[in-house]
C-alpha cells in the first residue's frame, strides 16, 4: 500500500472515477495518505463527487508519470472521525485554507478494499491487492 500512496503522491495529480446514475464522471485529485495502515483520500462532502461515492462507493483512480501508470479499483468508505481528518489535512497543509477537522465538509475516505495494478508500456502488469 505505502508503494502506491508514494505513486499517487509522485505524480502529483491522479483522477478518480465514479459513476452518476449511468454517467460515468471523472476528476483530478491530489490527496493521497496513509492512516492507521489504510489508503485515503479526501473531499468536500457538498461536492457532488461525495454524494456520488454516497450512492455507489465503488470507485477506480489512475495516476501516470515517467511512462508508467496505477489504476486503483475498489470500495470507499468515509471516516467522519476527527483523527483521521487531522492527519490528512496535516499532511497536506494547503488544504487548511478550504478544510479544517472540525467543520462539516471535510470528508476523508479510505479503501475498505482494493486492487492496484501497476502496468507500462511493452511490460507485464503487477497486480497488488490490498
Amino acid at each position: 500500500m505505502e508503494r502506491i500512496c508514494q505513486f499517487l503522491k509522485e505524480a502529483g495529480v491522479y483522477y478518480l472515477a465514479t459513476t452518476d446514475g449511468d454517467q460515468p464522471r471523472v476528476r483530478p485529485f491530489g490527496t493521497a495518505h496513509i492512516f492507521e495502515g489504510k489508503l485515503y483520500i479526501q473531499t468536500g462532502k457538498i461536492k457532488p463527487v461525495s454524494k456520488q461515492i454516497e450512492k455507489n462507493s465503488k470507485v477506480e483512480i489512475c495516476a501516470f508519470k515517467d511512462g508508467k501508470w496505477v489504476r486503483v479499483a475498489g470500495e470507499l468508505c468515509s471516516d467522519d472521525r476527527m483523527e483521521a481528518k487531522k492527519s490528512m489535512l496535516d499532511a497536506y497543509p494547503n488544504l487548511r485554507g478550504m478544510y479544517d477537522e472540525n467543520d462539516d465538509n471535510t470528508q476523508v475516505l479510505y479503501f475498505l478494499k482494493g486492487v492496484a495494478t501497476f502496468s507500462s508500456f511493452g511490460a507485464p502488469d503487477e497486480v497488488v491487492e490490498f
